[in-house]
């Protein structure tokens, strides 16, 4: 049995522009990660972010720490 890592580190390497007037507690935009993946990030997160994503279901978990 090979068991996989709950999470993965990746980093974002596009994510579209915040549009003026949403609110960060429900808006989230797509971002193209770079192993490929597609998620969707918080307003925050930028190109070169590097973010942790569930390995479960490819969804942003948080901003990697440091």
């Amino acid at each position: 049995n090979i068991q996989l890592p709950s999470q993965k580190i990746c980093t974002v390497v596009e994510a579209d522009a915040v549009v003026k007037g949403q609110t960060a507690t429900s808006s989230y935009k797509p971002a193209l990660l770079d192993n490929g993946l597609k998620t969707m990030v918080p307003p925050h997160i930028e190109p070169g972010t590097k973010i942790v994503v569930s390995t479960e279901d490819g969804s942003y978990v948080e901003r990697a720490k440091s």
